[in-house]
């Protein structure tokens, strides 16, 4: 590996958009369900672009699924306009998808900590420990949605932290990593 110095432009974008990303993790950890939302809103504003590029892919380019391509984004058209036009609803039926998917990975890994044979000690007692946990998380949010929206705000708002961190100290540290093959590699 060899690396060199970032250009100033480069440091200085990786600095501003590393502080602008802790400041947008401040606005998630402080109102996790408005993050929650907007990310709903915007995934559906991109469901529409998607949906208009499959209509306008079958009408101009000829396929054998030509109508079921337009079929299927006008489909992705209407399900967007109902999570744009129900955010609130769209994101508790989200949240409750996402606990239900963490209660059958629950179940899953305590299945799996008992019956695998080859799992062996802490191993196994570790497998149906965190199985166990996921299920009580799950039935946590399955009670109260809120509590769901709570902390998928907050893992977004820690996640954001972490990459502005790592962003500002690879604008700071304007050290470039980047692979060049050795003296003895041929082509």
């Amino acid at each position: 590996m060899s690396s060199g110095k970032s250009p100033g432009w480069k440091r200085a974008a990786q600095i501003g958009l590393g502080i602008l990303a802790i400041i947008v993790s401040g606005v998630a950890l402080f109102f996790p369900g408005l993050t929650v939302i907007s990310i709903v809103i915007l995934l559906a504003i991109v469901l529409i672009f998607v949906g208009i590029e499959k209509i306008i892919s079958g009408i101009f380019i000829q396929h054998k699924s030509r109508w079921a391509t337009v079929g299927l984004g006008v489909l992705v058209i209407i399900l967007a306009a109902i999570f744009l036009s129900f955010p609130l609803g769209t994101t508790i039926f989200l949240i409750y998808l996402l606990a239900f998917a963490l209660m059958f990975d629950g179940f899953a890994r305590i299945i799996h900590g008992f019956t695998d044979k080859e799992l062996r000690g802490w191993s196994r007692g570790f497998s149906i420990g965190v199985g166990i946990l996921a299920v009580i998380i799950s039935i946590m949010i399955l009670v109260t949605p809120l509590l769901g929206v709570f902390l998928v705000g907050f893992f977004i708002g820690i996640a954001l932290i972490i990459i502005g961190i790592q962003m500002i100290s690879a604008g700071i540290s304007g050290r470039e990593s980047r692979l060049v093959p050795s003296k003895g590699f041929r082509e």
